[in-house]
């Protein structure tokens, strides 16, 4: 199974000055304790139910910028773009640099957005749910286009593009993996069946595989309505509890998992709510990475 540790908490002893060397420092342990992927959020003011809106929160791929800069193996992704954030073309570039730059280690996880506070604070337009998903879907298609050989125009409902010319190209191949975010079984599903290379659901800590296996029955059902091998698409969780920085912790956590593999997952993402992701980081190559990676 891989793992990711996807990171939350910006909140660090010493202030903002301070948020650079430890992501540094983060990235440098991630390699080390044989981690798969980093990733960040996507959003512009901080998670209310995580911490204070005025905490701070970094900008997402400008973040993965600098860490591609202080990495050299770990895949690098914020783990869901929200769809109204940049224009789709826009989105494609940015992602096309990150992989060039990180010598091909780029990846593209994207949702609908939820955030409505962080919109309206920075004058973002914010449209309705169904809006959102039509323009996830256009913008599914508009990066796969630009990352082929197809530089032709895309004329959707909300984006119309004249020409599609991205260059350079990512480097991986046949291009950076497409992951979507969600678990909605009408609309999220769907499109990760149609576009996808991976999915990504929510894990409750404690609440047994039942949930998720019933997700993913659910995406090989679309699967054969889009008439898509259910194998080529990863199954990922993001996995909502703490993880223990002792051998019991993880071994508990591992267990978990255990679990989660035997009904199809193969990608786990944990999350250092609070403290020292450096310490964090360095107790999964402790106990956690070997463990998984013979799941």
């Amino acid at each position: 199974m891989r793992l990711g540790v996807h990171l939350v908490n910006f909140t660090l002893p010493g202030g903002p000055e301070t948020i650079g060397p430890v992501l540094a420092a983060t990235g440098r342990a991630a390699e080390e304790a044989g981690l798969d992927n980093l990733s960040f959020m996507d959003h512009y003011l901080q998670l209310e139910f995580l911490s204070a809106v005025e905490d701070p929160m970094l900008e997402g791929y400008t973040a993965l910028g600098f860490l591609a800069a202080h990495t050299t193996s770990v895949e690098l992704q914020l783990l869901m773009t929200g769809v109204t954030y940049r224009h789709p073309g826009l989105l494609a570039k940015i992602v096309s640099t990150l992989d060039v730059l990180s010598g091909g280690r780029a990846a593209l996880g994207i949702g609908a957005a939820w955030y409505e506070r962080e919109h309206r604070a920075l004058g973002v337009p914010f449209p309705p749910l169904a809006e959102r998903f039509e323009r996830l879907e256009e913008t599914l298609r508009i990066v796969r286009q630009m990352w082929s050989d197809d530089n032709g125009p895309f004329d959707g409902k909300h984006y119309q593009l004249a020409e599609t010319v991205n260059s350079p190209q990512p480097l991986r191949q046949p291009r950076p993996p497409i992951m979507v975010g969600g678990g909605g079984e009408k609309k999220t599903l769907r499109l990760v069946a149609k576009y996808a290379d991976a999915c990504n659901v929510f894990a409750a800590a404690g609440a047994g595989p039942g949930e998720v296996a019933h997700k993913l029955a659910v995406l090989r059902d679309w699967c054969e309505r889009e008439v898509r091998p259910y194998d080529e698409i990863r199954k990922a969780v993001l996995y909502n509890g703490s993880v223990g920085q002792e051998p019991a912790g993880g071994a508990t956590f591992v267990e978990e998992m255990r679990a989660l593999a035997d009904v199809g997952v193969d990608e786990v993402h944990v999350m250092p709510l609070h403290g020292d992701p450096v310490a964090f980081v360095r107790s999964l190559g402790d106990h956690v990475v070997p463990a998984l990676s013979r799941l």
